[in-house]
């Protein structure tokens, strides 16, 4: 039994090894095939090393003198070595001027300055981009240049309440950019900075006309009010603007309401004309901009003047509704940051609608105080415009010469017909009637007096007068000295500059 079972072990064995055999090259096979695979992984990234994006204008592998360079100064720019950039860049363009590389690496001088910053730095970017689009105007680059050059004055924008000048900048530029190149991909992103800094012009109008609003200058306050209204349409408050002018006319109508030594029926003129233009003002509000947060504020008080409340139409509630969405509302977070950062805050821009491209007249305060006067001579004549006042003509004897016709002479005895020649000409008296029942009053004599001759001129008279034979030399030279003059009183003034004494010589006057 034992011997049985043995051999059955051993034929169990014997048939167990050729498997094994089998089960150990399969593994032998699958190890070597990883490493293989492990092997071909590692040649590809070794490809990889090779960064083949370094080069802008063709995905391949070169080792041109220009390239080089240029590659070198796109590391040195990554690591912030600006110069080191500039330096290789400037070399590659003299000792290439017909390398492709040529527009990128005129356009990466112009980067390297904006990106180190500081103002001396950005000033030069702007010009090394301003000679870019002089070189390549037509060139797909041109946009972006334009777009950096508004850029520049965008980062150093100031806040609403501070210098305008870099934003009044910023603005002309990205106009520029929008009209110049409409087919270039960046145009979305030049309307939204636009409309940020029209956001922030528009700021700094509204806060001086409400200022002059406050102080009761009404023409200042609504000249800069509708410069606001008309110049930026998309401004996030220019509902209040509309609401401040109208309140600006309300408070003409009071001031005429409370002038003393008006007519009743003028009074009423001038109050019935501000009230008008204060009632148009609050209209505006509900028609263009039906969905802004005081729109009610304008219908209430459309309702105390006893006015019509006009209703807007689909479109125009639909515009509205679509800039009021895209705003974004003011967080604790945002008004934290405008406290430390240098910029202004342009959360609130609006981010549809097409921003203005060209700025209308501007409205002044003279302008406003012309129309006014306007006004209340209207409202004197009842209503009817004043007439024009004719041009003053000069009388014949005054008129000017002409330059095409120089004046003649004066001639000797006096002017022709009588006259004295300076547009005054003598009347005789008329002749007495001897049989008038009542004698005219006046001289008998009325003939003019003959010239009176010039009289004679003083013998001269020698300062130094002879001493006689006993006169000293002595003395003819003492008479000889000049007489001191009399010192000035009091009453009588004097050329000289007294000089000052005790405590008033603190007073600089």
């Amino acid at each position: 039994m034992n011997r049985t079972r043995l051999k059955m072990a051993a034929a169990a064995l014997a048939a167990l090894m050729p498997a094994a055999g089998v089960l150990a090259q399969q593994a032998t096979d699958q190890a070597s095939a990883q490493i293989n695979a492990h092997t071909k992984t590692k040649q590809h990234k070794q490809k990889k090393a090779y960064d083949l994006s370094a080069n802008p204008l063709a995905n391949v592998k070169s080792k041109q003198p220009d390239k080089e360079l240029f590659d070198k100064a796109m590391i040195a720019m990554k690591k912030g070595r600006y110069d080191v950039a500039r330096l290789d860049l400037q070399t590659m363009l003299n000792t290439y001027p017909d390398s492709e590389y040529r527009m990128r690496a005129k356009l990466a001088v112009g980067d390297s300055w904006f990106k180190e910053g500081g103002s001396a730095a950005l000033t030069q970017a702007e010009a090394e981009y301003k000679d870019f689009i002089t070189f390549f105007p037509d060139a797909p680059e041109a946009a972006e240049a334009q777009m950096k050059v508004g850029d520049i004055y965008y980062s150093e924008m100031e806040k609403p309440d501070r210098d305008p000048t870099n934003a009044e900048h910023a603005e002309d530029e990205y106009r520029i950019m929008i009209n110049q190149f409409p087919d270039s991909t960046l145009i979305p992103r030049a309307k939204q900075k636009l409309r940020e800094v029209q956001e922030v012009l528009g700021e700094r109008e509204t806060q001086i006309g409400l200022y002059y609003e406050s102080r009761d200058n009404y023409p200042a306050a609504i000249a800069r009010l509708e410069t606001v209204s008309d110049t930026y349409p998309l401004y996030s408050k220019s509902d209040q603007v509309l609401l401040a002018i109208g309140d600006a006319y309300v408070g003409e109508a009071h001031n005429i309401q409370a002038a003393r030594g008006l007519p009743g029926a003028v009074r009423e003129r001038l109050e019935a004309v501000y009230r008008d233009k204060a009632a148009a003002a609050y209209e505006k509000v509900i028609i263009r901009y039906p969905m802004a947060p005081h729109v009610e504020d304008a219908r209430d008080r459309l309702v105390a003047m006893n006015r019509p409340v006009p209703e807007p139409t689909a479109e125009a509630v639909a515009e509205s509704d679509a800039e009021e969405r895209s705003r974004q509302p003011i967080r604790f977070t945002d008004r934290t940051l405008d406290l430390i950062k240098h910029g202004p805050m342009v959360v609130e821009a609006v981010h549809v609608g097409d921003p203005s491209l060209t700025d209308p007249k501007r409205t002044i305060a003279p302008d406003i105080n012309a129309d006014n006067r306007t006004i209340f001579t209207t409202a004197l004549n009842g209503g009817k415009p004043a007439p024009a006042l004719a041009p003053a003509q000069p009388t014949a004897a005054n008129e000017p010469p002409r330059s095409d016709q120089p004046s003649a002479a004066p001639l000797q005895g006096g002017a022709p017909g009588g006259g004295t020649g300076v547009g005054v000409s003598v009347v005789s008296a008329p002749a007495v009637d001897p049989n008038a029942p009542v004698k005219a009053v006046g001289p008998v004599n009325t003939a003019l007096p003959p010239a009176e001759n010039a009289a004679a001129a003083p013998t001269q008279v020698n300062d130094i007068k002879s001493t006689g034979p006993t006169s000293t030399p002595v003395q003819a030279a003492n008479s000889k000295k000049k007489q001191k003059a009399p010192k000035a009183t009091d009453d009588e003034s004097s050329s000289k500059k007294k000089k000052k004494k005790g405590l008033a010589k603190l007073n600089p006057f």
